[in-house]
């Protein structure tokens, strides 16, 4: 069993930390664990593994401490409560936990900060990255979805020029572009994003938006 367990361990470890795994060094706060579990629940779901180094090595997890905070972190810091497996796996004398978050059925997925404060992240790569207005609202879309965009609205069309006109750009800058109502902005872009006329994707360590180039309006 544990020759098992190390083979399978070591070839997880083989593939680094990325878009659907995190290694976690030990658990010391439930909160922090928390972000990774929303940013998990709200992408493509993931793993993490702790009482694993950065750079591969074993720790172990060390305490019943850290398997306690591991289950405050997805069901007491996290809203709605992720979904979430434990399995744990011997390696090297070291008892290491494999935590596997499923995507979210109910997305968002946010956690909560030591004052209350809800925020939703979203992974990219191997980074967990606080979501835009724009993923809290393609998420709430999702949930009541609507037609296709075959028409145009003045506001659509405007804020659609705008981003066409930028090229690349965040989303404050697209709005302000447009001249429409921030609330009603976000709405239209998320939208716009369900449908693939716009585009979202990380860079520069911030949300840019552009137009897809084979739209037609």
């Amino acid at each position: 069993m544990y020759d098992s367990d190390s083979r399978r361990l070591h070839e997880l470890i083989a593939q680094g930390e990325h878009q659907q795994q995190d290694f976690k060094y030990k658990v010391t706060d439930a909160i922090k664990l928390a972000r990774s579990v929303s940013a998990f629940a709200n992408t493509d779901g993931g793993r993490l593994l702790i009482g694993v180094r950065d750079d591969g090595h074993l720790s172990g997890v060390r305490s019943e401490e850290e398997i306690f905070m591991m289950h405050a972190a997805a069901w007491k810091y996290c809203k709605p409560e992720a979904a979430i497996k434990f399995e744990t796996l011997h390696a090297e004398g070291r008892t290491i936990v494999i935590v596997t978050v499923p995507p979210s059925t109910q997305k968002p997925v946010f956690a909560i900060d030591e004052n209350g404060k809800r925020t939703a992240y979203v992974r990219v790569d191997d980074e967990n990255i606080v979501a835009t207005p724009v993923h809290i609202e393609i998420w709430r879309q999702e949930r009541a979805p609507t037609g296709t965009m075959t028409t145009f609205s003045d506001d659509e069309r405007k804020l659609l020029h705008a981003t066409e006109a930028l090229g690349e750009a965040p989303l404050n800058r697209i709005i302000k572009a447009s001249g429409i109502n921030r609330r009603k902005a976000i709405i239209i872009m998320a939208k716009m994003v369900r449908f693939g006329l716009v585009s979202i994707h990380f860079a520069d360590h911030r949300f840019l938006f552009s137009e897809n180039s084979n739209n037609s309006d």
